[in-house]
């Protein structure tokens, strides 16, 4: 049994160290070719890596969201703008009354951000009861693209552009509020993945640059 158990956190560590050094782009291919390779990891896999976001829109509002382990339930995904779940879940996960007070303010706050601040792309943000406090997300993306440089004269001719790019960025605070005192404490976990592809019009060459990051 224990020898089993330590192979099982031996693969687990070498898939985990696999995951950090290929690109982010491809992350969802090669999470999907791991786990058939080793099935039995598929649980610890799911809830320890962090996968590029995906953006779908919200049925009752029309408005874009992020689609992150933190809204999810099942295979259904809750809109932190109409807090229902897409596809319909009658008994999904769903924050007190309280908190999603806090959770609607935070969204329409960060919304105002990442405009001003990206340019562009789409936010979301979810809470959740945790024993003790609350935990909320925040989650950014943002797209450029794929498009052709087009050379004008006054290019320089050894620098590269960027033809297409990806940024996500993942936020989750923990928050510990003690009963009777006026102040918390808060454990801040975040993860960015990036990914640029460049070209160089001296060379005639492409590049690919990616990369995450966890703090």
């Amino acid at each position: 049994q224990r020898r089993f158990l330590a192979m099982a956190e031996e693969q687990l560590s070498a898939a985990l160290d696999l995951m950090r050094r290929l690109p982010p782009k491809n992350l969802k291919d090669n999470l999907s070719s791991t786990i058939a390779l080793v099935p039995d990891l598929v649980e610890d896999l799911l809830s320890s890596v962090d996968q590029p976001l995906e953006v779908m829109t919200c049925p009752d509002t029309s408005k874009e969201f992020l689609l992150c382990d933190y809204n999810r339930d099942g295979d259904s995904y809750r809109s932190p703008w109409s807090n229902k779940y897409s596809p319909p879940l009658d008994d999904g996960v769903q924050p007190s009354a309280e908190l999603r007070q806090l959770e609607m303010a935070a969204n329409e706050t960060f919304d105002k951000y990442r405009e001003q601040y990206y340019e562009g792309g789409v936010s979301s943000c979810y809470f959740w009861d945790n024993p003790g406090g609350f935990a909320c997300c925040v989650v950014i993306k943002k797209t450029s693209p794929k498009k052709a440089h087009v050379a004008s004269e006054d290019d320089d001719p050894r620098s590269a552009t960027v033809s297409q790019g990806t940024w996500d960025s993942i936020h989750v605070a923990e928050v510990a509020v003690k009963e009777g005192e006026q102040r918390a404490k808060y454990k801040l976990t975040t993860t960015v993945m990036l990914s640029m592809d460049t070209t160089c019009e001296l060379h005639g060459h492409s590049s690919d640059l990616s990369g995450n990051l966890t703090r």
